[in-house]
């Protein structure tokens, strides 16, 4: 007969969603001490029709009461403005797009976080991430993808250490979606319905550019296409991301002589930033060869392993919805068996060998393709 389980005392995470509570009622199902902290990031506009951090406290809460555990309201609205949107910022106002999901993971979420639940006593900690963690006979943690490829969130936690990654526990990152949906439902969690939140970690659900105006600086200047004729006029390029569609406030431009119907009128998107003209380059069709780089440098790599995984063959994400790419890891370079659309700098690089997340790094430069 296997052993049962040790009992540990555990922390969880209890954001107000469906999968921090059915984490927290599958560990202590397992018979583990389990303590919930609900943590407040962001607390700027707290009476916006966007901020719901009141509302989602409150489901927490009424999860807490469901599962049978105590929860405690953690503010980390100082840390998280100094490690993670101060930086934000800066890499806005550099002209790249950062992503501040992979950052407050790694600075708040299994860092300041992580830190209060050792003065609690904690043995580990619990999310609700769908990613999954191996322990090897080594002693070293591996992550790997959570087992619904459709909720897989590795790409987010791929700057998590050893040190860190060791005391954390992924319990729906074995499940898929709709089983974790089934088991609230099945045991009475007041959230098995709620929808899933979609907005960046601090932002919410409010539109992106009538936040970013608050702390940007505007700066118009012309939108022009691949051969520098002026569409437009963008509101600062701050305010926009490779590969962007809308918002552009631009039609399309007929050629002269073209005829009826000849695709002039094709979407344009966003190819690149002029930051020293002030320019924001579009071109025309989702397959321009602007849109499309064969490899990329990349720079502050953090691998969960520690050393950098030797030069060779693995896939990589350069964006979250994206499949696998295959790709040969050069140095501080990736080069693509396939090119890649709207490699944008500022945004993770994320290395995978099959199921196991190696970790990734911050796109620098994406090159383009070759002329022919």
């Amino acid at each position: 007969m296997p052993a049962a389980p040790q009992k540990q005392r555990i922390v969880v995470g209890l954001s107000g969603g469906v999968d921090s509570a059915v984490t927290a009622a599958l560990l202590k199902r397992e018979g583990h001490e389990v303590i919930g902290i609900f943590m407040k990031n962001w607390e700027d506009d707290d009476d916006s029709e966007y901020c719901s951090s009141n509302v989602d406290f409150v489901d927490a809460a009424a999860v807490a009461e469901v599962v049978g555990i105590e929860i405690e309201h953690v503010n980390f609205a100082a840390e998280y403005k100094d490690r993670v949107f101060a930086e934000f910022l800066r890499e806005y106002q550099a002209g790249r797009t950062p992503n501040p999901d992979i950052l407050c993971n790694a600075e708040i979420k299994f860092k300041a976080f992580l830190d209060h639940a050792m003065r609690l006593g904690a043995d580990a900690i619990a999310t609700g991430h769908y990613a999954r963690r191996r322990v090897l006979p080594s002693g070293e943690s591996q992550l790997l993808k959570g087992l619904d490829p459709l909720k897989d969130q590795s790409y987010f936690l791929h700057r998590l250490t050893q040190a860190q990654l060791s005391k954390v526990m992924f319990p729906v990152g074995e499940l898929p979606k709709t089983e974790v949906r089934r088991l609230a439902t099945e045991w009475g969690l007041p959230n098995a319905k709620k929808k899933d939140s979609t907005g960046i970690c601090f932002i919410g659900e409010r539109p992106f550019r009538e936040f970013l105006n608050r702390y940007l600086s505007h700066a118009p200047g012309d939108i022009v296409d691949e051969r520098g004729r002026r569409l437009g006029e963008h509101v600062g390029l701050s305010f926009y991301t490779l590969g962007q569609r809308q918002g552009l406030g631009i039609g399309g431009v007929k050629e002269k002589g073209s005829p009826r119907g000849g695709g002039e009128h094709a979407p344009w998107f966003v190819a690149a930033k002029d930051l020293e003209r002030n320019r924001l380059v579009v071109v025309q069709g989702h397959e321009h060869p602007l849109l499309q780089s064969p490899a990329l440098r990349f720079t502050d790599p953090s691998w969960i392993a520690g050393p950098a995984p030797a030069d060779g063959r693995y896939a990589a994400k350069t964006r979250y919805r994206q499949a696998d790419a295959p790709c040969a890891l050069q140095g501080d370079r990736l080069a693509f068996d396939d090119p890649q659309w709207a490699v944008t700098p500022g945004q993770s690089a994320v290395l995978y060998d099959g199921e196991v997340c190696l970790g990734g790094a911050v796109i620098e430069q994406a090159e383009p393709l070759p002329r022919a």
